[in-house]
């Protein structure tokens, strides 16, 4: 029998864990980001969708929407072609609607091209840094004023097993993960 305090193993979260939570997620249109989002809302989040495609992040919201979860917002933004100044009129919005952010998942990230190293395209390997790397850093980095005005707020971070052992034909993207560890630990 377990007799720790906390078994994640059984671990149920309480239906309004988040409830009146602000929750940013980027990536939102498919696969984590999508389901992170529908399990943030489930749990009583209102969430912000961000994504390069907005017919995707239109089907999250109406997924959301058809479960009774708090209404999302769209904001449609395709961090390969991103500026400081994108990131930071998305924070500008952000206080203007919500006046804080109790949660930002950096979840967007592209893969690029598996390939040996001497075969990496280089414009594959600045599309995949931007993205996976200086996206986040730009978007945590104009996210941190909001985050600070909630009570007890997170950032979190998706990587790969790529990002902690490198693997062959992997180059860009398990580099960018080996950067998200990093920026996650500093």
């Amino acid at each position: 029998m377990n007799t720790s305090l906390f078994d994640m193993e059984h671990y149920q979260p309480l239906p309004d864990l988040l409830k009146d939570k602000i929750i940013l997620v980027t990536g939102a249109g498919d696969g984590i980001g999508r389901e992170a989002a529908e399990t943030y809302a489930r749990h009583g989040a209102t969430v912000i969708l961000l994504g390069k495609t907005t017919a995707k992040l239109e089907a999250v919201y109406d997924a959301i929407e058809a479960a009774g979860g708090p209404l999302p917002a769209i904001y449609p933004m395709n961090l390969e072609g991103a500026s400081p100044k994108d990131y930071q009129d998305l924070a500008d919005v952000l206080r203007n609607e919500f006046g804080r952010l109790d949660g930002l998942l950096n979840n967007a990230s592209i893969l690029g091209a598996l390939s040996p190293i001497e075969h990496q395209n280089i414009e594959t390997w600045y599309k995949v840094q931007q993205v996976n790397v200086n996206a986040p850093f730009m978007l945590t980095q104009a996210c941190l004023p909001l985050l600070k005005q909630a009570p007890s707020a997170s950032i979190i971070f998706t990587s790969s097993g790529v990002g902690r052992q490198g693997r062959a034909y992997w180059g860009a993207y398990a580099v960018s993960k080996f950067a998200t560890e990093g920026m996650m630990q500093v």
